[in-house]
């Protein structure tokens, strides 16, 4: 449970998903690829293969190319506190060649806020050789070593990339201007407090491959015309989605055949469906056809030194409601280091005298600025603040900071992603107490203990509120590990009464340890719960974790239930599903607990905070349905890789489990073909003849039985089947106004010829064969020559079209062509052997599993796809690809999970402070990749109104069903209570799916009703008992007033314990 695409509420790419215009000066377009040379990129990594296994989620990220430049890179991370760990540890767990620690300093006191890979026990050892062991474990592929002497230039010319954390000025220079002269990239990055820092220089000559990371798009032409420029327009199914600037290539134009293979061509956007491109005055004429493509093109990007940087800053702005405040800490944190360089320290915490030192200091930076830097004036309030943070450490502004620093370090090994240009300036001063004066001096000084950094920020008295917190943590995937991680550095749940209880039904997949960094891969098969539990334990061992293996829902309710909400503090989500978030959700807004929830898709990520009474819950707002791909697109006409795999998975289903489902149904449930026959249209016929087919006609004897069934099955899909199609419809068909009726989105096919010689035929046989085996129980082979041969004796019947066969062209035509002859329904009934007679014969569904590569699984989906595509000319998809489409894979990377969660515990500090603000909280949208940053404030509740009575989601009817008799309400009692005490008049009354009452029962009903309690009605009418653990209902009102006229209701809440 870690992740989620990124559908509801969550677009991540903003209003441009290019680089800002502020770039555009340093960018210019090139079409030779990277060399290594030219682009200061180590060469490809050829000699080391990529362990897909383990990074399949990455590759679905970065690709196969930056991988390759990322296992090349070696990297060096100097200063090894919190945020040199966070990188460390993202940087590692990504996969690049080599990693060097480097610190000459040893731990203290206050570096145990946020390093999480020292222990008390490390107190005075070398924080880089302290934390090796544990950074090592991450990755085994990725070598650490430790380096504790000087930064000399003889060490750091070893290296591609260089990153400096928590590190003087003067020395950031010095290793600066070394590192711009000799082509080395850099990234500084810097936390203080509630302020972070981060700063890219990637030398004078960068190659980006690809801005954005997205998948190129396509569209299909309709017409091009002649002219100076072209018109291109697209077919009006979907819009381009193209954006003036991009390139494109043609292919399949009938006609205009210049276009074809012509080199990519920079458009013009004209609207949603049309596009200007070249002159296209001389060439042919248009007739018909054409597919469009975006084509990335390489652009060179040009860095300054840190030192000319420094005096001509430019900005990425993370928060465009503090859009001056980049400027201001710009100079804020050169006085910064200026008062550290005087003093040997930061400023003490929350001192007035060292704010005021600094507030001077940054006055004496501004005056001396060039003009692209200088200030009308100094935002001495936030200089302030700067210095009564600055002495802190917090794991969360680590998480964040860390996560965006090493996405840099990444960017710069690959060459893929946009970098940060050049400078990036956070701040959430919103954490800090909505009371000004509740903190002080006193409040905040070190006790010599593993809080010291945070108690610097927020004093002793969050801290012990931090230590006395129950959280229910749901999942404890790739969101779930680093939520456990910052939990403990923060000490959430470490103190007296205090506890985090998480639960996870998954087990640990060697995929996950990409990401999922409290786990190692001997944990591989054990449970996740159980295992970030003990680990998290190590980092802070006084933190405490109660782990369980329940999906959390309905199912469950017996375990979660009013007892264990009612001592929760707050919920944090770490789910991969919009059902079990909207499930939460909905247990949140009825308890009335604050709700973190979040969520990554590759490089983006999504914070929302729901706080009870004040924002709008995750449910408030849904998202349009996910656009579906038409059932006869699938079945007879389809024209993306992305049909053809759908296809294939469906396939699977109806060949390896549907049918053996069915089966299992027919011996074991005397009532199944009755139930089958009340289904509607056609499922009764196709569900019988499945289960004729693999009980009498199809049922296998041997090992060649199944691949004679594989054999004929291929020709049945992808040569009759075709020419069945081919016979209804010729290639030269018109349609019915004299147009090509294979033109536009139909695509014309062509059948296949089995040739035993092609792999990809044989691949399909095997993998359909040994499928086909497994449901019946048999053992299969991989043996490729006992199949040719065997398939060299097989005869195919010859096949020959028929007439008369019904086509449906459209899903319109499908819904309205069901038509089922029930004297064939009942001859197959009658041709059925008896369950009798199959006495402990049984067989074996198959449940799709993508990531087990030998249970040929993938191996029918690749196969089965790329024939179907074969038959339409659509161009293949290697097993990589479709892995990704086929398996419903959500891209993921350890830098968005960080940096994500990072935000998720700054608003937490929020919300066991009690904020009640709503604009102290911030919801948060960013996209590493381009990069951009979204904050705004969470939208409070919808307002509704009945008479003068106002409520949100967050209210409701009280009802106490127990009177002071001891006897329970009746329904006529509930009724005549809303009566007199809110002038409702009820109309209908639900709980869940159950209709309790309603105006137009039956009288007789009513009546019987009328008497019974609530409870004896809900259980009658749902046929099911209510459980010991149920203290109350939830019940749906729709009302009238006294006027008679509909109005909005809250919900009930009734008590009957």
């Amino acid at each position: 449970m870690s992740s989620l695409p990124l559908s509801k509420k969550q677009c991540m790419s903003g209003p441009d998903s290019k680089p800002s215009p502020d770039f555009s000066s340093a960018c210019s377009v090139v079409f030779e690829e990277p060399s290594g040379s030219a682009s200061g990129m180590p060469k490809k990594g050829s000699e080391t293969d990529i362990d897909e296994g383990l990074y399949s989620r990455q590759l679905y990220v970065l690709g196969h190319e930056a991988m390759k430049h990322l296992q090349a890179s070696t990297v060096l991370v100097s200063g090894l506190r919190g945020l040199g760990v966070e990188i460390a540890k993202n940087i590692i767990l990504g996969g690049v060649k080599a990693v060097t620690l480097h610190d000459e300093g040893t731990a203290q006191w206050a570096d145990l806020s946020s390093q999480f890979y020292l222990r008390e026990e490390d107190i005075g050892k070398n924080r880089a050789e302290a934390s090796q062991p544990c950074l090592a474990e991450l990755n085994h592929y990725v070598p650490v070593s430790t380096y504790t002497g000087a930064l000399v230039e003889d060490f750091l010319s070893g290296f591609q990339v260089v990153v400096l954390t928590n590190s003087p000025l003067e020395d950031q220079l010095k290793v600066g201007e070394f590192c711009h002269r000799h082509g080395i990239k850099l990234v500084v990055a810097d936390t203080r407090g509630l302020f972070g820092q981060l700063f890219c220089d990637f030398g004078e000559e960068m190659i980006l491959t690809d801005s954005n990371g997205e998948q190129p798009l396509t569209a299909m032409v309709s017409m091009v015309t002649k002219g100076n420029p072209g018109i291109v327009t697209c077919l009006d199914e979907s819009r381009h989605g193209f954006e003036s600037g991009d390139f494109v290539s043609f292919t399949e134009v009938q006609g205009m055949n210049e276009l074809n293979g012509i080199c990519p061509l920079e458009i013009n956007v004209l609207g949603p469906y049309t596009f200007s491109i070249c002159d296209t005055s001389n060439f042919s004429d248009y007739i018909c056809g054409g597919i469009v493509s975006q084509v990335k093109i390489t652009k060179k990007i040009s860095f300054k030194s840190l030192l000319n940087s420094l005096a001509e800053p430019d900005f990425v702005i993370t928060d465009f409601s503090k859009y001056s405040r980049s400027a201001q800490l710009h100079i804020g944190f050169q006085a910064l280091h200026q008062f550290c360089a005087q003093h040997g320290r930061s400023p003490r915490p929350h001192s007035e005298k060292d704010a005021a030192e600094l507030v001077t200091l940054a006055e004496a930076v501004k005056d001396q600025a060039l003009p692209a830097v200088q200030q009308d004036s100094l935002d001495e309030d936030l200089i302030r603040k700067l210095a009564y943070v600055a002495a802190g450490d917090l794991a969360p502004m680590n998480a964040f900071i860390g996560g965006l620093a090493a996405q840099e370090v990444m960017k710069a090994c690959s060459g893929k992603f946009m970098p940060i240009m050049q400078w990036l300036y956070f701040d959430a001063l919103e954490c800090l107490p909505e009371d000004q004066e509740a903190l002080s001096e006193d409040k905040c000084l070190p006790c010599q203990n593993r809080y010291d950094g945070q108690v610097a920020v927020f004093g002793s008295g969050l801290q012990e509120k931090l230590g006395k917190q129950r959280y229910f943590l749901v999942g404890a995937g790739a969101i779930g590990c680093e939520l456990l991680k910052n939990f403990a550095m923060i000490g959430l749940g470490c103190g007296d009464g205090g506890s985090i209880t998480v639960t996870d039904m998954d087990i640990i997949e060697k995929s996950n340890l990409n990401r999922q960094f409290l786990f190692r891969p001997w944990d591989v098969t054990k449970s996740k719960s159980d295992t970030a539990a003990a680990a998290v334990s190590q980092i802070n061992p006084h933190i405490r974790v109660i782990s369980h293996q329940n999906r959390v829902g309905p199912e469950t309710e017996h375990v979660y239930d009013d007892d264990f909400f009612q001592n929760l503090d707050g919920v944090a989500n770490a789910l991969d599903n919009v059902d079990a978030r909207m499930y939460m959700d909905r247990r949140c807004v009825y308890y009335r607990k604050p709700l973190l929830e979040s969520g990554t898709l590759g490089t983006k990520g999504n914070v929302q905070v729901v706080i009870p009474f004040l924002t709008e819950s995750y449910s408030s707002s849904q998202d349009p349905p996910e656009k579906s791909i038409p059932i006869c697109t699938l079945k007879n006409f389809p024209n993306a890789i992305e049909h053809t795999l759908q296809w294939a998975r469906d396939e699977f289903e109806g060949l390896f489990k549907q049918p053996a489902e069915n089966v299992n149904q027919y011996l074991t449930d005397a009532k199944f073909v009755e139930r089958t026959l009340c289904l509607a249209g056609t499922q009764p016929l196709e569900v019988l003849e499945a289960v004729q087919r693999s009980l009498v006609l199809q049922r296998p004897q041997s090992w060649a039985d199944c691949v004679t069934w594989a054999y004929y099955h291929w020709h049945t899909q992808y040569s009759n089947n075709i020419r069945q199609l081919l016979h209804n419809f010729p290639p030269n068909q018109l349609t019915g106004s004299g147009a090509p009726f294979w033109s536009g989105p139909k695509r014309c096919p062509h059948p296949l010829i089995f040739d035993v010689n092609n792999p990809l035929h044989l691949d399909y046989v095997i993998a359909a064969a040994n499928l086909f085996a497994q449901t019946y129980g048999m053992m299969g082979s991989q043996d490729r020559s006992a199949v040719t041969i065997l398939i060299q004796s097989m005869q195919v019947p010859e096949f020959t079209p028929k007439s008369g066969v019904r086509i449906q062209v459209s899903d319109q035509e499908l819904q309205t062509s069901f038509s089922v002859d029930d004297n064939r329904l009942q001859e197959l009934k009658a041709m059925l052997p008896t369950p009798e007679s199959l006495s402990g014969f049984r067989m074996y569904p198959i449940n799709f599993e993508k990531d087990d590569d030998t249970n040929f699984h993938m191996d029918f989906i690749v196969a089965a796809s790329n024939l179907r595509a074969e038959n339409y000319n659509i161009p293949l998809a290697d097993r990589h690809k479709s892995k990704l489409i086929a398996g419903k894979i959500i891209p993921a990377i350890a830098t968005t999970t960080a940096a994500v969660v990072g935000l998720v515990c700054l608003e937490l500090y929020k919300v066991v402070q009690g904020h009640q603000q709503l604009e102290s909280y911030k919801n948060s949208f960013i996209n590493l990749a381009l990069p951009f940053f979204c904050f705004s404030g969470p939208l409070a509740p919808p307002r509704h109104q009945f008479y003068n009575q106002e409520w949100t989601l967050w209210d409701r009817f009280e009802v106490q069903g127990l009177q002071p008799n001891g006897k329970e309400m009746t329904l006529k009692q509930f009724l005549d209570h809303f009566k007199t005490e809110h002038k409702l008049e009820i109309t209908m009354l639900s709980q869940g799916v159950s209709m309790l009452y309603s105006f137009f029962m039956p009288p007789s009903k009513l009546k019987e009703r009328m008497d019974q309690s609530m409870t004896e009605i809900v259980s009658r009418v749902s046929k099911q008992k209510l459980g010991h653990h149920v203290q109350a209902l939830v019940l749906e009102l729709c009302c009238s007033d006294e006027d008679g006229k509909d109005v909005e209701v809250p919900y009930v809440r009734y008590t009957i314990r």
